[in-house]
């Protein structure tokens, strides 16, 4: 493993430019009703291995590429409108995720092209040939082996590999943001391959399901301490949901007791897809989220935290999709509910000393509840306000700046110092022998005089943050 980790290591670093800075040139598009072979000639005049088809309002809504080409030559298709012959629904990312995002989507997808967007709109177009020299062979492996792995002592044999990456990419200093979605993405594989050979294990019909990652799983912001947080929602098309429900249920346990064996420990608080509260059809699933609207109390705000962060992890996506949407539709119109999410979220206060720099206990402060929580719960109160769709605190809080009309460099101060408290977590974490009692906990005395003021001023960003939120709801 240690070769493949110093490869995967160095391939990071080589991957954490932002894609922006990978576009060489503005995307070649044409519309739909172009005819196939003029939007061949276009490729080839332009010297392009894709063109971008957008519509009226240009907004790209498929992709031609070479792949494409072969067929229409094959098929004798080039005088239907591209319309009909492109890839619909090409994958986008903005401006300002990394060349490793794109990569790992290619790698999961089995596609050679990802758009490229700037604030909503088309950028440009990167392709497998721009990522080539960036060498991503160790990564392909490693999701490779995750994919074909075929039983569970094998997936938890990788669970290791990736924390043991884990820990000498913090050692090499990578960025947090980057480092944080890296492993939850390869997270994200392991766990997806550990249901789908559990599902192999079961058999149901007339069952569409979807596996739902809850709290911090379902925000990609995952860390060596993060236990399971996870649900299920079904639709049971005519058959009783109690019935369902009991096919799902054993599913579902044996999928927790994987996942757990994989180094991802049970909730204490039994917020996982193997408890029946938490193994929902869609109706059921929305009565529950009604009731926690109309009668929030502390338990139901509680609920929400965790389960509002919701985010489709395997089978049907649609399902999530819906049971969002619906969501979203209704906390926008629910100020009473939203602000006493916001007055709960103000209960956790950044560690920040009066008389001191620092507020401590036994000379500790723990980063996770004074640290990172005033950011993550600030940040959902805002995209449940603003009906976004985003369920990462830094794209939450990216996605709502316009919405509270904030200016960017602002709301990139506060971004940056979240993730320099993840740093912190992570770089506890990743120590030998690390207690789960001690997983958070930082002495400040101990850190050197920059990370300290650095600390120092990450909290006071939380607490700007906190003020800001206090302030939209007359708290």
């Amino acid at each position: 493993m240690a070769d493949r980790e110093l490869k995967l290591a160095a391939e990071h670093q080589v991957f954490a430019p932002p894609l922006a800075s990978l576009v060489r040139r503005p995307p070649v598009t044409c519309g739909e009703d172009l005819s196939t072979g003029e939007a061949v000639r276009l490729m080839s005049s332009q010297r392009v291995g894709s063109v971008v088809v957008v519509d009226r309002a240009s907004r790209p809504v498929g992709i031609l590429t070479e792949h494409d080409v072969v067929r229409v030559l094959g098929e004798e298709l080039q005088a239907a409108p591209v319309s009909e012959v492109m890839t619909r629904d090409p994958v986008a990312l903005p401006g300002h995720a990394l060349a490793y995002e794109a990569a790992l989507l290619m790698v999961e997808r089995n596609i050679r092209h990802v758009l490229v967007t700037q604030e909503g709109r088309l950028a440009g177009v990167i392709s497998e040939r721009d990522l080539f020299s960036l060498q991503r062979l160790g990564l392909a492996e490693l999701t490779m082996e995750i994919r074909l792995a075929a039983d569970l002592p094998l997936l938890a044999r990788l669970a290791g590999d990736i924390r043991r990456l884990t820990v000498r990419l913090v050692e090499q200093g990578v960025a947090p943001e980057r480092l944080t979605l890296f492993v939850s993405v390869l997270n994200d594989r392991l766990s997806q391959r550990v249901i789908e050979v559990v599902r192999k294990r079961h058999a149901w019909e007339r069952i569409g399901w979807c596996w739902l990652a809850f709290g911090s799983e379902g925000r990609l912001e995952q860390t060596f301490s993060s236990d399971q947080d996870n649900g299920i929602v079904f639709e049971a098309h005519g058959a009783p949901a109690g019935e369902a429900r009991k096919a799902l249920l054993g599913f579902a346990r044996e999928v927790n007791e994987a996942l757990d064996a994989c180094g991802f420990p049970l909730c204490k608080g039994n917020v996982m897809a193997s408890n029946p509260e938490l193994c929902l059809a869609l109706d059921e699933w929305k009565t529950k989220m009604a009731g926690w609207l109309e009668t929030p109390d502390p338990k139901a705000l509680l609920s929400s935290a965790i389960c509002f962060d919701l985010r489709p992890l395997a089978g049907d996506g649609t399902l999530a999709q819906d049971l969002r949407e619906w969501l979203l539709a209704r906390t926008r119109a629910r100020p009473a509910f939203l602000r006493l999410m916001a007055q709960n979220a103000l209960q956790a206060k950044p560690a920040l000393g009066v008389l001191t720099d620092f507020a401590t206990e036994e000379g500790a402060v723990n980063l996770k509840l004074q640290g990172v929580r005033p950011f993550v719960d600030a940040a959902r109160v805002f995209a449940l306000a603003l009906g976004l769709a985003q369920t990462g605190t830094a794209e939450r809080l990216r996605g709502a700046a316009p919405g509270l009309r904030m200016d960017a460099t602002e709301m990139a101060a506060i971004v940056e110092a979240f993730f320099f408290i993840q740093m912190l977590r992570l770089r506890i974490q990743a120590q030998p022998q690390q207690r789960a009692e001690s997983a958070n906990r930082i002495h400040p005395d101990r850190l050197n005089s920059f990370e300290r003021q650095s600390l120092k001023e990450a909290f006071r960003q939380g607490r700007r943050l906190q003020q800001r939120l206090a302030l939209d709801y007359g708290l």
